[in-house]
C-alpha cells in the first residue's frame, strides 16, 4: 500500500475513535450479528471500509455497530466495548481481558479500561471494567497490548508500560520507556523478560523514526533494536529465545537478533497488527486484507483463516476452547470464532 493510503486509513481510523460507545454492552452467540442499511462489502477498497466503520461507530446510541459478514461466522459476538485494541486470553483465570482505547490512540486522557469477559457465559448485559483509567488512583490512557508475567498484567500505554495486580487490578508501578511515542504490543518470554514494540508514529500518524523493540527486566528499560527501518513494529510472537515481529507500515514479518531483523518474510496483505501462535499454527491480523491470516505447521505459505473483519486489531487465542478472538478496533466488538 502506497504512503498515501497508508495515511489516510490511519487519519480515518482515529477519526472512528472519537470516544465511548454509549450502546448498551452484550456479548452473544450469533445468529446475533446485527445487520445495517449499508453494509460495506468485504471487497470494498480499505478506505470506503474505514469510512463505513467511522460512521458506523458514531451512530445513534440505539444503533447497533455495522459489522460485515465474516467467514467462517463467529460463534460469540461481544459489543459495547470503546476501541477495542487488544485481547488477552488468561489461562490461568480462564476468562478474556480487553484493553480499550476509549478515545484516540494517543490522547492522555486517563479514560483507558480494560474489562473481563466469561468465556462460558452465553449472553450478559453490563460490562465489567477490570481496570479504569481515573479511578482508584489509577493512570490508564490509552491501554494497547498487554502480556502476564509472574502474576503482573503489563499494559503498553503511549510511552509508557503500566503494571497491575493480576487478580485485584490493583496498580503495581509503571515504566517509562524514555523516547518512545506509539506502545502496541507486549509479549512475555518464557523466562519473565517483557518485550514491547514502539511503532513510531506520532499523533498525525507520520513516522516518528522511534521505531524499536524494548525489554523489561527489573524494572528497567532496553532497547534491543532500535532503527526507523523497522516499518511500524507491531505484533510481537515469542518462542523460546526467538522474538518475531510483525510491522504495520511495510508489511514484513521478521525475527530480531542483537543486529537487527533477519529472516523477513512479507504475508500477501498488509498493515499487521495481532501475531500469536493458536495451536500449531501461526495467526496474524491484517488492516488493509480485513482478514486473520494463518500459517499452517510446515508450511511456508499464508493463507485467510477469517475474511470479512475490518480492522482486526491484537488477536488472542483461547487454548482451552481452541478459538480465536478478533477485537474489530473500529466497530467496537470482539468475535469468537472456531478455526477448522
Amino acid at each position: 500500500m502506497n504512503s498515501v493510503s497508508y495515511s489516510c486509513l490511519l487519519v480515518l481510523a482515529v477519526a472512528a475513535c472519537g470516544g465511548s460507545s454509549s450502546t448498551p454492552p452484550v456479548d452473544a452467540t450469533l445468529p446475533a450479528t446485527p445487520t445495517a442499511e449499508a453494509k460495506p462489502s468485504a471487497s470494498a477498497p480499505a478506505a470506503t471500509a474505514t469510512a463505513s466503520a467511522s460512521a458506523a461507530v458514531t451512530a445513534s446510541a440505539t444503533a447497533a455497530p455495522v459489522v460485515e459478514s465474516p467467514k467462517p461466522a463467529p460463534i460469540r459476538v461481544a459489543f459495547g466495548l470503546s476501541t477495542p485494541e487488544s485481547v488477552l486470553y488468561d489461562a490461568e483465570a480462564d476468562r478474556y481481558l480487553v484493553a480499550n482505547i476509549n478515545g484516540k490512540p494517543l490522547d492522555d486522557d486517563n479514560n483507558g479500561f480494560i474489562t473481563i469477559h466469561d468465556p462460558n457465559e452465553k449472553a450478559k448485559i453490563g460490562l465489567t471494567k477490570f481496570i479504569e483509567g481515573g479511578k482508584d488512583k489509577t493512570k490508564l490512557s490509552a491501554p494497547k497490548g498487554m502480556a502476564i508475567a509472574k502474576g503482573v498484567l503489563y499494559v503498553a500505554d503511549i510511552n509508557v508500560v503500566r503494571m497491575f495486580d493480576k487478580k485485584t487490578g490493583a496498580p503495581k508501578g509503571e515504566v517509562a520507556i524514555e523516547g518512545a511515542t506509539f506502545l502496541n504490543d507486549v509479549a512475555a518470554a518464557a523466562d519473565g523478560t517483557i518485550y514491547v514494540t514502539d511503532s513510531g508514529l506520532n499523533a498525525e500518524f507520520k513516522s516518528t523514526g522511534t521505531d524499536a523493540v524494548w525489554t523489561i527486566k527489573g524494572g528497567k528499560a532496553k532497547a534491543v533494536f532500535k532503527s526507523p527501518d523497522l516499518g511500524a513494529p507491531n505484533g510481537l510472537y515469542i518462542e523460546g529465545k526467538d522474538v518475531w515481529v510483525n510491522t504495520f507500515s511495510s508489511g514484513e514479518i521478521y525475527k530480531i537478533t542483537d543486529k537487527g531483523k533477519v529472516d523477513a518474510t512479507k504475508p500477501p496483505k498488509g498493515q499487521l497488527d495481532g501475531f500469536i501462535k493458536g495451536g500449531d499454527d501461526l495467526y496474524v491480523s491484517s488492516w488493509e486484507g480485513s482478514s486473520v491470516l494463518v500459517k499452517k505447521k510446515g508450511s511456508t505459505e499464508w493463507t485467510v483463516a477469517v475474511s470479512g473483519v475490518k480492522a482486526p486489531a491484537d488477536i488472542a487465542w483461547d487454548t482451552k476452547r481452541k478459538v480465536l478472538l478478533v477485537p474489530r478496533f473500529l466497530d467496537n466488538a470482539v468475535e469468537t470464532f472456531e478455526i477448522k
